[in-house]
């Protein structure tokens, strides 16, 4: 999938139409992201995130969950804290 949009530096449109947020933690890892990036949609297995993005170029990974659904407070403090 190609990025529809990237207004927002937390959230990525693709170009089926759908949103996700991105991960406070991986932001980082979307600096290069650009228009022709491709980016596979996977689902993740941790309980923090739904989906991974992953950048089929370089395979860096990306935490994501549904624009509009909302981060579990309490796993994404301990994320940030592991790094």
């Amino acid at each position: 999938m190609k990025i529809r949009a990237h207004a927002e530096s937390h959230v990525v449109e693709l170009d089926d139409g759908s949103c996700w947020q991105i991960f406070p933690g991986d932001l980082a890892a979307t600096l290069s992201w650009k228009p022709e990036t491709d980016l596979d949609l996977e689902p993740s297995g941790d309980r923090m995130s739904s989906h991974v993005l992953v950048n089929a170029a370089d395979r860096s990974r990306v935490r994501v969950i549904a624009a509009g659904e909302v981060w579990p407070d309490g796993e994404v403090k301990n994320a940030l804290k592991r790094g």
